[in-house]
């Protein structure tokens, strides 16, 4: 049984698939959604002709708290 007085926290992370940090690779967020907006929003920028950078949505968990 799980205690109650211990809660785990979860946020997402964007990271680039080539390890790199730069303005988006790095923020972290509440949820997934909120991560998946930034995302949607960069992807949808660009043009199918531009350099694309990869990213994924890496969720973590923090059960100190």
């Amino acid at each position: 049984m799980t205690d109650p007085h211990q809660r785990s926290m979860t946020r997402y992370t964007i990271q680039r698939d080539d390890g790199v940090r730069d303005d988006i690779a790095g923020r972290v967020f509440a949820s997934y959604d909120e991560a998946y907006t930034v995302l949607e929003r960069y992807y949808g920028d660009l043009c199918c002709s531009d350099d694309r950078v990869f990213y994924r949505i890496v969720e973590e968990v923090d059960a100190s708290n």
